[in-house]
């Protein structure tokens, strides 16, 4: 069993709480498919109490060629959309998650890239092995005056059994930011154990719930352990920083 005593996850969505990492806009990666379902994938996520969201669409190479375009272009049919059904209650901005792979070193170079907020730009790295220079991406990401914040270091399973890794990564200026989901027994157990281990050693500095579908959702409406979700409240509150600025 993961958990003893329980609480709900949604009680670290307090009306500040921004999530900084979703896939909500339709068609453009393997997130929302269409339209209708990035507006229903709004209205339940808002159903558990988050209010703000960035939404976080892949860039990847060849598999997910997003530009600031494309991506601002299906942020405006979605707000739209949002408006014409009369959802008022949300704030919606877009960024995204870029792969730190040779495409982004272009990228990177042109300084064609959407951070979070300010200088504030989440990262990934491949699920099979990182690319061989990706220290070095990190550091010119930092010489190029950004802030990375590295997605889900929690789920890199080629870190899962060398924890000194992500003390380096600290040490060297990456924010990390944890999968909420990965707090359940969605991504398995060597994810969580990693998850409990970055939390209880103050390594997490952001949250965010990753969603792409509906099922996501339905595990963000469940319960976890009662011990780290209180840990993670002030985390949460720290996600806060990306309210947007009233004007």
């Amino acid at each position: 069993m993961f958990f003893n005593k329980k609480l709900p996850f949604t009680d670290l969505f307090s009306e500040g709480f921004v999530d900084i990492h979703s896939h909500l806009l339709p068609g453009i990666d393997d997130g929302s498919q269409n339209l209708d379902q990035s507006i229903l994938l709004i209205e339940k996520l808002r159903a558990t109490g988050i209010q703000h969201f960035i939404t976080t669409p892949h860039v990847l190479g060849e598999v997910y060629p997003n530009t600031p375009e494309i991506i601002q272009k299906k942020l405006q049919s979605v707000k739209k959309e949002l408006y014409n059904r009369g959802i008022t209650n949300v704030s919606l901005r877009a960024a995204a998650e870029y792969m730190l792979d040779g495409t982004f070193h272009r990228l990177l170079q042109e300084r064609n890239l959407l951070t979070l907020k300010d200088n504030y730009l989440l990262v990934e790295l491949s699920f099979f092995n990182p690319s061989i220079n990706f220290r070095d991406l990190l550091f010119e990401i930092q010489l190029a005056g950004y802030q990375p914040i590295l997605a889900h270091p929690e789920r890199y399973v080629f870190w899962h059994h060398h924890y000194k890794i992500f003390e380096d990564l600290k040490n060297s200026g990456c924010l990390f930011q944890l999968n909420l989901l990965s707090l359940t027994k969605h991504y398995g157990k060597e994810v969580y154990k990693t998850s409990e281990y970055l939390i209880k050693n103050g390594l997490i500095d952001f949250l965010g719930t990753d969603t792409h579908h509906l099922h996501h959702i339905h595990l963000l409406q469940q319960e976890g352990d009662a011990k780290i979700i209180e840990l993670l409240k002030p985390i949460a509150k720290r996600n806060s920083l990306f309210l947007e600025e009233p004007n």
